[in-house]
Parts: C-alpha cells; structure tokens; sequence
C-alpha cells in the first residue's frame, strides 16, 4: 500500500505532537470497543485510535488491491462483493 499513500511510522508521528496513542485490530469489534471505553488514554492529552484493518477485507477480488481504495463496486461488482460478505459466494 505503500505506492498509494505512505505514513508509517503513524503511532510514532501521532505521539510527537502529544497525543496518547493506542493501536487495535480494526476487524476485531471487542477490540475496538475496549480501546473506545478506554479513552482518554491519557489524562490530558488528545486520544488516538489507531485501527488497524485491511482494504477490502472478505471479498477476494478487492483484498488487498489498490483500486479499491478508492473506487466503488458497481452492478456485477457490487452483487459478487455481497454475496462474499453474506457467504453465498
């Protein structure tokens, strides 16, 4: 993803302008309702969610491509990508 947009080290650069950062599975909604009853992380300090998740996740044809981080599925797509997530593909 590196080609699309880099940023790392994210947790490191949010942390040197003062803010209190954790870091979540962003697939993993236990995990990211502990982090969010967690906050503020640091008493003081802006809080920072740093989600963690993967383009397209569950549909094979958009998983981890770079075309999909900015279009939309539309028509045939759209009803192929649906029927991954609902588990009739």
């Amino acid at each position: 993803m590196g080609e699309v947009l880099e940023l790392a080290p994210f947790a490191e650069k949010w942390s040197s302008f003062g803010w209190a950062v954790q870091q979540a599975d962003g697939h993993d909604h236990g995990c990211l309702m502990a982090s969010l009853t967690a906050v503020p992380f640091a008493r003081g300090k802006p809080s920072c969610l740093l989600a963690h998740t993967v383009k397209g996740k569950g549909v094979s044809f958009m998983e981890n491509t770079v075309l999909w981080h900015y279009r939309i599925p539309r028509g045939a797509e759209f009803e192929a990508a649906l029927a991954e997530l609902e588990g009739r593909a």
